[in-house]
């Protein structure tokens, strides 16, 4: 098995507030990575320190064996093959939704405007938004906003897609239609590392589940070995509250 990204005893603290201690994890190319844990256990934070959005504090990160925090490598290249959809989507209000997917294309990739456009325009048929690629932000639903966050990741053609609580900013009729896109990208083979709270997402679509509680990973394994048979106490107060509301 490939690995693509390797945590190395990575920590983080905010001043006195240690978020994040000593997380070692591999991911794996192909792989769907689901991390789990109540809110404030580390997981966004883990994810943001992977795309460089917040500098650990020690520990290294390494992609494909090269430490990122090198300071020989460029981050613009680096977050090109390592892409991110966030929780409230990021879209530019002031561009139409083709224009938000050609942008990074243009600006970081390069690409000329014919090019970044026929891109643009295959990743967002991909995700079913070909239709409002004239329409700006603020005239589209909440999961149609994020479907574009996918499209304008996936255009840069990036090797791992990081998601952070992609579908809690939606409303619940909404989460369906951008959790298929997220399965559907799955079943093509894309590394995946998912924060979420969707546990029926992280049994059926994930091949490993990290359960995170207070900066650790407290436990990690197969969907089946952590939602049938978790073998720490965390873990198994964490499901039950969680699979039983």
């Amino acid at each position: 098995m490939e690995t693509v990204i390797e945590l190395r005893h990575l920590s983080k603290a905010f001043g006195a507030n240690v978020v994040l201690k000593d997380i070692n994890a591999s991911i794996h190319k192909g792989d769907v990575t689901c991390v789990i844990g109540a809110s404030g256990s580390g997981k966004s934070t883990m994810l943001r320190c992977i795309n460089l959005l917040e500098t650990p504090t020690s520990g290294d990160i390494l992609f494909h064996d090269k430490s990122i925090l090198n300071e020989k490598i460029s981050l613009n290249e680096y977050r090109t093959h390592v892409g991110m959809c966030f929780q409230s989507f990021n879209l530019f209000n002031n561009m139409t939704v083709l224009k938000n997917c050609m942008i990074g294309q243009m600006k970081v990739l390069k690409r000329s405007k014919e090019e970044a456009r026929v891109n643009a325009i295959r990743y967002l048929e991909k995700v079913g938004m070909a239709p409002y690629i004239n329409a700006r932000p603020d005239q589209i639903s909440g999961g149609q906003k994020q479907r574009v966050a996918i499209a304008r990741a996936l255009a840069m053609n990036p090797e791992v897609l990081l998601f952070d609580e992609p579908t809690s900013a939606l409303d619940p009729e909404m989460v369906g239609e951008v959790l298929s896109v997220m399965k559907s990208l799955a079943k093509e083979g894309m590394t995946m590392v998912v924060v979420t709270h969707e546990m029926g997402f992280a049994k059926d679509v994930a091949n490993r589940v990290l359960f995170m509680e207070q900066g650790v990973i407290a436990e990690e394994g197969t969907p089946e070995e952590i939602f049938t048979n978790p073998k720490n106490e965390r873990t198994k107060e964490f499901l039950s509250r969680i699979l039983n509301k």
